[in-house]
Parts: structure tokens; C-alpha cells; sequence
């Protein structure tokens, strides 16, 4: 029943897609969130739904959706220079299987972000591609809320709807997203178009907001904690009575932790010392592995080139015997351990290069969402007063995952490069207003002139 249920919706959305090729889009965004192939029995896991979804997605582009006002922009680009070294690493790569296997679904995450702000011409483009990131993920994040409020969670315990703990469904990356996305979900509950924000929306996007805060939770990710301080001093430092929120938040925080599962409070607590934790210490192992190898191979390893890391460190846990309570350290040897961080991620696999092009590309970003959020932020007209708003939200959400990814490897998530998609299709938009704006401006000069001088 619930693959019928997943091909009936899909198919339902592609005929739809047929009259409004912008709706494949959606179609795309939540078959690579969701992944609803993974919640599938059998029907669904055995056709390559996501490589459908996207060649659909982009031959309605190519023969119905209008095209006049796409425009390609540099960080489009640098997503091409960091598809094509990719498959360069990855033809050269220490693991050629496997790196093909991750190349299968990364070339396509890249592309995507590179296409879609061709399509994301107009507003309401730009906010469906949000609302839809929103509500994929809110599929995910809803099912663990309610059963982090229920049963309470804990570390590699909270079922995410599958047993495959990978993508979304992996706990500190759901965590990180799951942070991330609330800042554009505030936006939604006051500047929606699609969804009008009445109190019905306002409660929707509020509830949601809770669910996402307790991901981290129920996850017991270390990682969703450190994004909720981000979120929290983000939104302190543009608020104008951080005088008073600041203290709230604070209460707030002591209050809510006699109600948090003890589970949860000792996980955080090896926040301060990486030793005492044994995934913590291998993430430093494997980061120190990781610098050492780019030494020598300058050009990168290929996907999945942690597999040949090799390493030996010391871990310390505190022992309670009839003896005493002691701290012990004891020496560990481990191998083929994943990077737990995008940023080494990226420097393993595609090297000083790589590494390069894709740090150019989020700091460019980011640099040009500051830029429209200081042109547009003292525009209060009903055609300008989202711009600001949205493009520090997106902000927020890019500080607070790219801080997140320092500790899980999430470098390629298409999460990642839809929110850049983001970005890019509303800097393009805007420059296009600008742009017939100003023709509108001299056209009307020039007839002025002409009647003047008749």
C-alpha cells in the first residue's frame, strides 16, 4: 500500500508537471530529500527514480519552460569547475569502485545546482523551491519530533522512518538541516505568498520550529547543539532588544534541561573534552590523517579515499570500581574511518584545488547574499519588503550548515547546493528587476525628451 501510495502521488505531480514544468522541480527536490525509494518495499527501490526525476526535470526546461530571462552566473561556474575535477579525481582515484559509486549521485546534486536558478525566475519560483525544501524536510523532522516527545530518543536509537542510517535519515545531519531550515521557515510564517501566514500557517511553522529544535535531542547529535548556539547567537545579534531576549534565552536553556533525557545531557558533555569520547577522538585522528595525506597527494585521493586511513590514538574514559573513580587512558588503533567533516572531506578527496573552488564558491555566496540584504534592508514596499528578510534567512541557514558540516561530512548533500541554488536565483532575479528598472527609467527619459523637443 505504500508503494502505490509514493507511485500515485509522484505520478500525480508529473502529469501535473506537464502543464507547469516548475513542478518537476519540486518533484526532484522531494525525491532527493525524502527519498521516498528508501521508505519503499520494492516497486520504488528498483528504477532509478531521482536520475528520472531530474531528466525530467530538465528536458521540460529545455522544451516548454521560457528561457528569455535565464542567466548564468560565475558561481554557476565554479559549480561546473568543482563538477569537472571531480570527475577528474575520480578517475584517478585510490578507489575506483567505490568512488564511482559516490560520483553516481554527486555529479548529479552539483548539476542540479547549477540548473536550478535557470528555472527560479520570478518570486514565486524562488519561495515554491523554499517552501518545497521546507516541507520534504519537515517529512523527516516531524516523525522524529514527535517521537523525540514521546519516547525521548537517544543516540543511534531515534528510527527515522528507515534502517539505513544514511543521507537525511543520519542523525547529526538531520540535526544540522533540521537547524538550518528554521530561520527559513520563520520567513515563511511572515512573508509567504504561497501559504498566506494566517494563524493557521503561524501555528504550523511554530510547531515545526519546535520539531526541528528537538532533532537534536533525539538524535543526541553533538552537532545539532552546536548549530542551535549559532542559530541562537545569530538571531540574537540581529535583534534589537538583545538586552532582554539574551537573558530569555538563557533562562530558557536552564529551564528545559531538567526535562532533557540524562542520555542526552552526558552525550554533550564530551563536547569539552574530544578524549573522553571515542567518536570524537577518531574524528581528530582521521582530520590529522587527512592533512598528512594531502601532503603527499596534493591532487586529492578520489571519493571514499578514507578508506585506506590507518591510525593509532589515545582515548580516555573514567572508570568507577571498588577502587576508585579513575581516569584511564588506553591506546587505539583503528582504520577506514569516514572524515566526519566536510571540510576535510573535500581537501581527502579533491585536494588543494578542490578544496578551493568549493570554499570560493560559499564565501561568494555569502558575501553577495550580505550584499542584498544591506541594499534591500531599509525597502519596505510590498514589491522589495521579502527581499531582506529572505536573504538573511538564507544567510543564517548557510552559517549555521556550513558550521554544522565542520563536524559530519556533508559536503555534496543536494540540501546544500539547493540553498545555494537559493541564493544564486534570487542575486539573479534581483540584478533582472534592476536591470528592467533602469531601461523603464531611460525609455521614459527618452520620450520625455522626444515630446520635448516636438
Amino acid at each position: 500500500m505504500r508503494d502505490l501510495f509514493f507511485i500515485a502521488f509522484l505520478g500525480l505531480f508529473g502529469l501535473m508537471g506537464l502543464r507547469r514544468p516548475f513542478l518537476l522541480v519540486a518533484v526532484y527536490a522531494y525525491i532527493d530529500i525524502v527519498s521516498p525509494q528508501r521508505l519503499s518495499y520494492f516497486l520504488l527501490n528498483s528504477i532509478p527514480i531521482s536520475a528520472i526525476a531530474f531528466a525530467m526535470m530538465v528536458g521540460a526546461w529545455l522544451l516548454v519552460d521560457d528561457k528569455k530571462d535565464c542567466r548564468f552566473s560565475a558561481r554557476q561556474g565554479l559549480m561546473l569547475l568543482l563538477l569537472a575535477w571531480c570527475g577528474y579525481t575520480t578517475l584517478t582515484a585510490d578507489f575506483p569502485v567505490e568512488a564511482l559509486t559516490k560520483w553516481n549521485w554527486v555529479w548529479k546534486a552539483i548539476i542540479a545546482g547549477v540548473f536550478l536558478p535557470l528555472v527560479l525566475r520570478t518570486r514565486l519560483r524562488i519561495e515554491a523551491l523554499a517552501l518545497f525544501m521546507v516541507l520534504c524536510a519537515s517529512t523527516i523532522i516531524i516523525n522524529g519530533g514527535m517521537k523525540t516527545a514521546l519516547s525521548g530518543g537517544g543516540y543511534g536509537v531515534l528510527n527515522l522512518m528507515v534502517e539505513n542510517n544514511s543521507g537525511l535519515y543520519e542523525g547529526s545531519i538531520i540535526s544540522c538541516v533540521a537547524i538550518s531550515l528554521i530561520p527559513l521557515i520563520l520567513w515563511l510564517s511572515k512573508h509567504g505568498t504561497v501559504f498566506p501566514p494566517d494563524w493557521k500557517v503561524k501555528m504550523f511553522c511554530y510547531c515545526l520550529c519546535l520539531a526541528c529544535l528537538l532533532m537534536p535531542v533525539g538524535t543526541e547529535a553533538r552537532t545539532g547543539l552546536v548549530c542551535i548556539v549559532i542559530l541562537a547567537g545569530l538571531m540574537l545579534m540581529r535583534s534589537k532588544r538583545k538586552f532582554v531576549y539574551g537573558p530569555l534565552m538563557l533562562l530558557a536553556a536552564l529551564i528545559s534541561i531538567p526535562f532533557l533525557p540524562a542520555s542526552f545531557t552526558q552525550r554533550m558533555q564530551t563536547i569539552e573534552n574530544h578524549q573522553g569520547d571515542e567518536s570524537a577522538s577518531t574524528r581528530v585522528a582521521v582530520w590529522m590523517w587527512t592533512l598528512d595525506y594531502v601532503k603527499e597527494h596534493p591532487g586529492g585521493g578520489g571519493f571514499d579515499n578514507y578508506l585506506q586511513n590507518s591510525f593509532t590514538y589515545f582515548a580516555q574514559s573514567t572508570v568507577t570500581d571498588s577502587g576508585g573513580t579513575r581516569v584511564e587512558r588506553r591506546l587505539v588503533t583503528d582504520r577506514g574511518r569516514a572524515y566526519h567533516s566536510a571540510y576535510f572531506e573535500l581537501l581527502g578527496e579533491q585536494g588543494y584545488f578542490g578544496f578551493a573552488v568549493w570554499a570560493l564558491l560559499h564565501l561568494i555566496c555569502f558575501i553577495r547574499t550580505e550584499a542584498i540584504r544591506r541594499a534591500y534592508r531599509k525597502r519596505d514596499g510590498p514589491d522589495d519588503a521579502w527581499v531582506a528578510p529572505f536573504a538573511l534567512a538564507l544567510q543564517q541557514g548557510h552559517i549555521i550548515y556550513m558550521i554544522g558540516s565542520l563536524f559530519v561530512g556533508i559536503a555534496y548533500q543536494p540540501f546544500i547546493f539547493m540553498m545555494l541554488a537559493l541564493q544564486i536565483g534570487l542575486d539573479t532575479y534581483l540584478t533582472r528587476k534592476r536591470k528592467a528598472a533602469a531601461k523603464q527609467q531611460l525609455d521614459r527619459a527618452i520620450a520625455l525628451g522626444n515630446g520635448a523637443m516636438a
